[in-house]
C-alpha cells in the first residue's frame, strides 16, 4: 500500500505515536513527515494473506511471530515508522510488544504499480538500516516474481530473484515454498 504525504506540519515521533493511535486510517512516519496509507488491490491483499498463511504454521513453534499490514515497525528510533505488508520477528521483546515491532528479522512488501518505486528505493534504504533485519522481500502483484535482499557481511546485501516454477528460500527463518503458493487464487487478467 502506498504512502502519500498527508500533512505539511511536522510532528515529533512522540506526537505521531499519540496521534496515530487515535486515527481510523494508518499513517507512516518518516523524519517528521506523516504519510497516509492508501488501500491495496485484491491481488495485493491475496498475495499478502497467502504469504502469511504459509509463514504462520512454519514460525509457530520457532519462537517467532508474523504480522500483517496493520502492525507498525519502528525502523529508526524517533524518526521512522512503517507498516510493511508482512513482518517477522523472533525477538523476545517484540513477542510481547503491543504498539510496534522494533527488531524485525524479515520484512515483506507486496509491490503494486503505485508503490513499486517507493518500495525499491526509499523503503529499501530505510529498511537496510535496521540492524536486526536479515531479509527484505519484494513480491510483485502484477506477475509471478519475488525478489529477496539478504544481509551479507558489512554493508553487503545479496540479491535473489525467483520466477514461476521456482521455490523461494528465506534463510533467516529456514523457510522454503513453491512461488506459486504465494500467488494461489490471484488473477493477472484485467477485468
Amino acid at each position: 500500500m502506498m504512502a502519500n504525504p498527508q500533512y505539511h506540519q511536522k510532528m515529533t515521533a512522540e506526537e505521531y505515536l499519540v496521534w496515530e493511535a487515535k486515527q481510523e486510517l494508518r499513517h507512516e512516519y518518516i523524519d517528521g513527515e506523516i504519510l497516509a496509507m492508501t488501500g491495496g488491490t485484491l491481488p495485493h491483499n491475496d498475495i499478502a494473506l497467502n504469504f502469511y498463511t504459509a509463514l504462520r504454521p512454519h514460525l509457530r513453534n520457532r519462537g517467532c511471530r508474523v504480522n500483517v499490514s496493520d502492525v507498525k515497525v519502528q525502523a529508526s528510533k524517533n524518526s521512522r515508522y512503517f507498516y510493511p505488508d508482512l513482518v517477522v520477528t523472533c525477538d523476545p521483546d517484540d513477542l510481547k510488544a503491543r504498539d510496534f515491532i522494533q527488531h524485525p528479522k524479515l520484512i515483506v512488501e507486496v509491490l503494486s504499480p503505485g508503490t513499486e518505486s517507493y518500495d525499491r528505493t526509499k523503503k529499501l534504504k530505510y529498511y537496510r538500516q535496521i540492524p536486526t533485519l536479515q531479509e527484505y522481500v519484494l513480491v510483485d502483484s502484477e506477475k509471478i516474481s519475488v525478489e529477496v535482499y539478504q544481509r551479507g557481511e558489512g554493508k553487503m546485501w545479496h540479491y535473489y530473484e525467483y520466477e514461476a516454477g521456482e521455490a523461494i528460500a528465506l534463510e533467516c527463518i529456514e523457510f522454503e515454498s513453491p512461488i506459486e503458493l504465494l500467488y494461489e487464487g490471484v488473477s493477472f487478467e484485467q477485468e
